[in-house]
């Protein structure tokens, strides 16, 4: 048991670059969408830098990062089954399933933007952009405080927290429609 805190070590470190690269693939998503509404030369310029760094970010960190994260998640359950029979672990599971759906549809959008097809406007973006948000909240609070009777408060908390995710959005709407600089 001496290399369980390198395993858990190791699985945080691959969970928490996992997330930076869910929560900055849709930015670069958004600058895409923006790009691809400017004038050419802008826009081709523009938009071919965007696809470069976003096949980087997702294909050398992303994708690693959620595999790893995966890997070592399995082995620290394999070192201590026991942990498949607690309530928390099992919601926890849950929202990690919802994680990999987010990412799944990310992929989707990754491959559509590749191939120039834009499906999304920026706005709608920025809202999905705060779907990995929520699951990192949802995440974090069911493993430090180990209660899956009260994640219904969580769950409750989790909304409201997206109420002021969407409030956010809005207010920088109508900040942007005044200063397109923001």
């Amino acid at each position: 048991m001496e290399y369980y805190n390198y395993i858990k070590a190791l699985h945080l470190i691959f969970v928490i670059t996992w997330f930076a690269g869910l929560f900055y693939i849709p930015r670069l998503f958004i600058y895409h969408i923006e790009a691809a509404q400017k004038p050419e030369p802008e826009n081709h310029i523009l938009t071919r830098q965007l696809k470069l760094m976003t096949k980087r970010l997702w294909y050398i960190i992303t994708w690693p990062s959620a595999i790893l994260a995966s890997l070592f998640a399995f082995w620290l359950l394999f070192i201590n089954p026991a942990w498949l029979k607690m309530d928390w672990m099992l919601v926890k599971l849950g929202f990690v399933l919802l994680l990999y759906l987010y990412h799944g549809k990310c992929h989707l959008i990754f491959k559509e933007l590749q191939r120039d097809v834009i499906k999304w406007n920026s706005n709608q973006m920025r809202m999905w952009n705060e779907v990995s948000t929520l699951i990192l909240f949802a995440v974090v609070f069911l493993v430090i405080v180990k209660d899956a009777v009260n994640w219904i408060y969580g769950v409750v908390g989790i909304f409201l927290l997206a109420g002021m995710l969407m409030l956010g959005i809005k207010v920088y709407k109508r900040l942007r429609s005044k200063n397109p600089e923001l």
